[in-house]
């Protein structure tokens, strides 16, 4: 009995009468257009003394509704009242307009349904509850047996003792009908106005693309912190050791990590700037650093945290590194980031960098390739290198993304990491 009520008067019952009588008032224009037609047709007018013509206008005034519904956005309107007001889940019903011929004549359905039924229930609703109140009150009100209300199908003469069960049965009809309407928009709402194939497959393909664009986004923030974290460590950790000793030194390692930090700082205030604000692709786009404007300094504060580097530049017939690719140039930049944060952070000793176009002599396409190689780590240390980290594995996808490869283990008693990226014509 409590469940029954609950569906009949419950807050989801009478969220959906509220959708009824929403597409109740929409019909509204449709049907006073309808009136004037079928006035103008007809030559007569007092509708509301004329059943006839009443239900003749709200016939003329449903495929008025069908036709303007093909048109605008319609669907995305309807799609976001049945999802508030019907309790019909977001994902089942389209996001967007409609574009396709027809999304758009499933459109039209849906529109002409909702304002149809709509209008039925919202005027019941008018005349019905105060028709049922004077049967309820015939009773106990003696004027009301004798009121000449002015409607020939409707009397107050019945039996008084009879018109409660009347009124009472006739607001019990009306919340059934009610429901029994919201019911049925509810239920065809995700199928008259659910994502088409083409609707899922753009959908599908803009949480690939936004997916790839975190993926690349959460790539750039791990490569700049963690060689950040790993340099500034490092570097406090040799300007502790030599405190007394070399003051210079100190000086140095301090300047190092005040410009690691505020540069690593910015750049992730850009970045974390955009995606607060929802705009992941301007985030993706946002400035990076790369190969021709950046390394120099990269190398230097690598140096600067105590670690020897020797880079090998080799750029080519170009002479420099600014005739490379602009994505080329950022990713190898990252990739040499990455190479030297590990180096750092499990490595001994020197290491060797060497960066070189190969290919730019010959009829082989031009290859940009970077090699770095040193020491590995004591067999006693707790965290020995391996290639199962974020940053080599992120720095393999940005190889593979560009079509090229990126190897990482021990070789010939070094640790190595090799990487080959794909130039073409561009790089000339």
């Amino acid at each position: 009995m409590r469940t029954a009520a609950s569906r009949l008067l419950g807050a989801r019952a009478r969220l959906r009468w509220v959708h009824l009588v929403l597409g109740g008032a929409l019909l509204m224009p449709y049907f006073f257009l309808a009136q004037v037609v079928v006035s103008v047709w007809t030559g007569r007018g007092g509708f509301l003394g004329s059943g006839p013509l009443a239900f003749a206008s709200y016939g003329l005034s449903l495929p008025l509704a069908a036709a303007t519904a093909v048109f605008g956005p319609v669907r995305p309107l309807s799609a976001g009242a049945v999802r508030a007001l019907c309790g019909v889940p977001g994902e089942r019903l389209a996001a967007g307009p409609a574009r396709s011929w027809a999304a758009r004549g499933r459109t039209s359905a849906w529109w002409t349904l909702h304002l149809g039924v709509g209008a039925l229930v919202s005027g019941t609703s008018l005349a019905v509850p105060p028709m049922a109140v004077v049967l309820i009150a015939l009773p106990f009100v003696s004027r009301l047996r004798t009121a000449e209300l002015g409607l020939g199908w409707f009397s107050t003469h019945a039996a008084p003792y009879v018109a409660p069960l009347l009124g009472i049965g006739m607001l019990v009809g009306l919340a059934l009908c009610a429901a029994g309407a919201g019911e049925l928009l509810a239920r065809t709402a995700p199928v008259l106005l659910g994502p088409t194939a083409a609707d899922r497959l753009a959908a599908a393909e803009e949480r690939a693309a936004d997916l790839a664009v975190r993926n690349r986004l959460a790539r750039e923030l791990h490569d700049a912190v963690g060689h950040a974290l790993s340099a500034v460590t490092l570097q406090a950790v040799a300007a502790r050791r030599v405190l007394d000793s070399d003051p210079a030194f100190v000086r140095e390692a301090l300047a190092a990590i005040e410009d690691t930090s505020r540069r690593t700082v910015g750049e992730l205030d850009a970045v974390l700037g955009l995606l607060r604000d929802g705009d992941s692709a301007r985030a993706a786009a946002a400035p990076a650093p790369t190969l021709a404007a950046d390394l120099d300094g990269l190398l230097a504060r690598t140096r600067a945290a105590g670690t020897a580097v020797t880079a090998h530049q080799h750029p080519g017939p170009a002479g420099n590194w600014e005739r490379l690719p602009a994505i080329a140039s950022r990713e190898a930049y990252r990739i040499v980031q990455e190479g030297l944060s590990n180096a750092l952070r499990h490595g001994t000793g020197p290491v060797e960098l060497r960066i070189t176009v190969r290919g730019a002599h010959d009829a082989a396409p031009p290859e940009l390739e970077i090699t770095m190689t040193n020491p590995p780590a004591p067999a006693e240390r707790p965290q020995p290198r391996t290639t199962g980290g974020r940053g080599l594995h992120g720095a393999a996808e940005r190889a593979a993304l560009l079509g090229g490869r990126l190897e990482a283990g021990p070789h010939q008693g070094l640790w190595r990491l090799r990487a080959l990226l794909p130039l073409g014509g561009a790089a000339r």
